[in-house]
């Protein structure tokens, strides 16, 4: 039962990250481009950046910006937990 705990525990931090880097990356991106608003100059450019990337994500989430944003974090995560659960079959088919 050792093995199985381990796999959950695994899997568990997998689901996490993975639901979480999506989030992250898309937060920074639209962060800098807030932030290089503010330069002298780059204003019209950013703010038609942070549009084409919301239309981007309202694409995934029905209209919503941020439903979109789930929509993907939660792929990231279910593809991280098919990549955790091959990667833990594999260790145990190589090990035993």
């Amino acid at each position: 039962m050792d093995g199985f705990s381990e796999f959950l525990r695994s899997l568990l931090i997998t689901i996490i990250f993975a639901f979480i880097s999506p989030l992250l990356l898309v937060g920074g991106v639209l962060l800098f481009i807030v932030l290089s608003g503010y330069l002298p100059g780059l204003e019209a450019a950013s703010q038609g950046i942070m549009i084409s990337i919301l239309q981007f994500l309202a694409t995934f989430g029905g209209g919503n910006s941020l439903g979109g944003l789930v929509t993907i974090a939660l792929t990231f995560s279910l593809v991280g937990i098919l990549f955790d659960t091959y990667a833990f079959y594999r260790y145990q088919i190589l090990r035993g």
